[in-house]
């Protein structure tokens, strides 16, 4: 079977978001449209048109009227902080647009936190305005939407977390280690999105360094920064960094060649 995708990235920023509240340093004022990011989050549009959201941001309405978001039929969750989970409830707009719940996978810790505070949604659909998920749980390859979707165990500082493989596409958001297993599943890539947050380094998060190194063991095709903090100016850290290796933003689409499944 053959895949190929479009990568629209929804947002691209840390969980504050850009510019940050209550803060007037150069990139939280800049005028370059690249340098503001909603939280972030990516829908992968695939050959047959489906779509698969992967985290629902608190921004995600807005998101999706900005890149003409159609239809989302399932959704992907890396784990359940607020950044990536808050978005949820927006997804009753494609509920009426499909007519049909809509699955909602991550891992079985995240998805109990997914329910607690969407129970409201986690109901059949009946057409009521109201939110319906099916939610569930991934921890193996998985068809989805007519693709196979492979989790990628991540860490997030101590925490579990899951990046998401399709075709020679994968997401790997909110991480500062790849386990071996991780890293085994992410061979030969034609687009890698890696946490990028900042130059600095944080417990929880890859630096622009230990991105880069880990670009340079996996050696994508290309590769794209995302969950990006008030500290990267688009411009000027885009002028540093290696070929193959760029920052992502709000809106960038990308398509992902077909290749065999």
């Amino acid at each position: 079977m053959s895949v190929s995708m479009e990568v629209l990235f929804l947002g691209t920023g840390t969980s504050h978001g850009v510019p940050m509240i209550a803060c007037r340093c150069p990139v939280c004022t800049s005028d370059d449209p690249r340098d503001r990011r909603f939280r972030s989050s990516v829908a992968v549009r695939l050959s047959n048109r489906r779509v698969i959201l992967i985290d629902a941001a608190p921004e995600f309405r807005l998101a999706a009227v900005a890149g003409g978001l159609d239809r989302v039929d399932a959704v992907l969750l890396t784990h359940a902080h607020a950044d990536h989970l808050m978005g949820l409830d927006d997804l009753r707009r494609f509920n009426d647009v499909a007519r049909a719940a809509l699955p909602c996978l991550g891992l079985a810790e995240d998805i109990a936190i997914a329910r607690q505070c969407f129970a409201h949604a986690d109901r059949p659909y009946r057409g009521d305005g109201w939110p319906a998920l099916e939610f569930g749980t991934i921890d193996g390859p998985r068809t989805l939407c007519g693709v196979t979707v492979t989790p990628v165990p991540l860490l997030h500082g101590r925490q579990k977390v899951l990046g998401f493989r399709i075709g020679e596409f994968a997401y790997c958001t909110d991480c500062s280690e790849i386990p071996p297993a991780g890293m085994a599943m992410l061979d030969g890539l034609d687009l890698l999105v890696l946490d990028g947050l900042r130059h600095t380094p944080h417990p929880t998060h890859f630096n622009l360094a230990g991105a880069l190194a880990v670009i340079g063991a996996l050696r994508p095709r290309r590769a794209l920064l995302t969950h990006i903090a008030h500290e990267i100016s688009h411009a000027k850290t885009s002028a540093e960094l290696p070929p193959g290796v760029e920052l992502a933003w709000d809106g960038l689409r990308v398509t992902v060649p077909a290749a065999a499944e």
